[in-house]
């Protein structure tokens, strides 16, 4: 398992910002440092976050990398919601990358909305195979290369409701070894070699969240339709996928905040290959699980939070949730729990901008260990 060991050193420096905050630490530290770890900031300005990644993994060796988070107001009015830049970029001494540049720009008074991303990544992951009763002895690792880009561009309409089109290409390549397993037979040659192919649809949400990026009250809907076409020879696909997330957040007290998000996709078309079948498990929704341990044609999910800012600059979680992915016909026994809790770091108080350190517990399948997971995010889950 892969462990970070950057993350307790960020937050214990942001404990200074409990008190007066040394001279020393003035003395040593760059500007954007000490205005991201100790210093408050009303005025609306711009922002911007570094977070250092140091972990390490059998499979990966030694990775290093960073994350930075910039982000911004494009008017002065208080309506209008904070946007952002987001940098991710990772090296392995075993020669892996992984790079991602994405974005969040809402335009004065929130009229539009755009968000884009644009990723690459040379990494091998666990293969399980297919389904939601999967097992540990059937691993089999994947090595995999994958570039994707993706925009999305929304207009409001009325106060709180939202309509636009999604965007997106992509290109993944797999060397996938004969070694055996019994989900080896059913793998198509598109399974095996990867494909590329673009996508395109329709968008549409409804937003009264009081706050985008900290939400303490309102309601989140928004859907999806990206109908996927393969490209070049290799990749005949045709099919679609239909995303529906539903978030929902209820004041309980001044500091207290509970949270509801369910998320529901399904993959439509035939022959489809693995590597785009939903998938359950990541920082967001089912923590605890590994991602693509579970995956199949359609995967629904749900969590509640309950959030306390203990004080402006830190916050606690605990969080519960439930979720399974399913072929056809959805069994509510094949339903997995999971359940955590973590820390909140507010690096940017006036925004609402956090660092979260969560662990997650998911359920222990017959004579396996038990499914869990560290993580270390920028942003709140949901």
């Amino acid at each position: 398992m892969k462990k970070n060991i950057i993350a307790f050193l960020i937050l214990v420096l942001g404990t200074f910002s409990a008190h007066a905050q040394p001279a020393f630490i003035k003395k040593i530290t760059p500007r954007f440092v000490r205005k991201m770890l100790f210093e408050k900031d009303s005025t609306r300005s711009a922002s911007f976050f570094l977070l250092p990644v140091l972990s390490s993994a059998p499979e990966t060796g030694l990775e290093v990398g960073a994350s930075t988070l910039y982000s911004f107001y494009t008017d002065s009015s208080k309506r209008t919601r904070v946007s952002n830049i987001f940098a991710y970029a990772t090296f392995t001494t075993e020669g892996q990358q992984r790079v991602s540049l994405s974005s969040s720009y809402w335009t004065p008074r929130n009229k539009y909305h755009y968000t884009a991303g644009i990723s690459y990544i040379n990494f091998p992951f666990n293969f399980y195979g297919i389904g939601d009763n999967t097992r540990k002895t059937d691993e089999q690792r994947i090595s995999e290369k994958r570039f994707k880009v993706n925009f999305l561009g929304e207009k409001r309409l009325g106060e709180h409701i939202y309509i636009g089109y999604v965007l997106g290409a992509y290109d993944y390549k797999y060397r996938i070894e004969n070694t055996g397993k019994s989900f080896e037979a059913r793998l198509t040659p598109q399974d095996r070699n990867g494909g590329a192919g673009v996508y395109a649809g329709p968008s549409l949400t409804f937003d009264n969240r009081n706050n985008n990026t900290y939400t303490t009250k309102g309601m989140h809907i928004t859907g999806y339709l990206n109908v996927m076409h393969g490209l070049f020879a290799d990749n005949a696909y045709q099919g679609s996928l239909l995303n529906i997330e539903y978030a929902q957040f209820f004041a309980l007290s001044k500091r207290l905040v509970l949270g509801f998000n369910i998320q529901d996709q399904s993959l439509l078309g035939s022959q489809t290959p693995f590597y785009l079948l939903p998938e359950l498990g990541n920082d967001e929704m089912m923590r605890g699980y590994y991602n693509g341990r579970y995956r199949d044609k359609n995967m629904l999910a749900g969590q509640t939070e309950l959030r306390y800012r203990i004080s402006d600059r830190f916050g606690i979680a605990g969080f519960a949730g439930t979720g399974t992915v399913f072929k056809n016909s959805l069994n509510f026994d094949q339903f997995k729990p999971n359940y955590g809790g973590g820390l909140r770091y507010f690096f940017d108080t006036e925004k609402g901008l956090t660092m979260r350190i969560d662990y997650g517990v998911g359920q222990k399948p017959a004579g396996e260990k038990r499914q869990q997971g560290f993580y270390l995010s920028l942003g709140e889950a949901f």
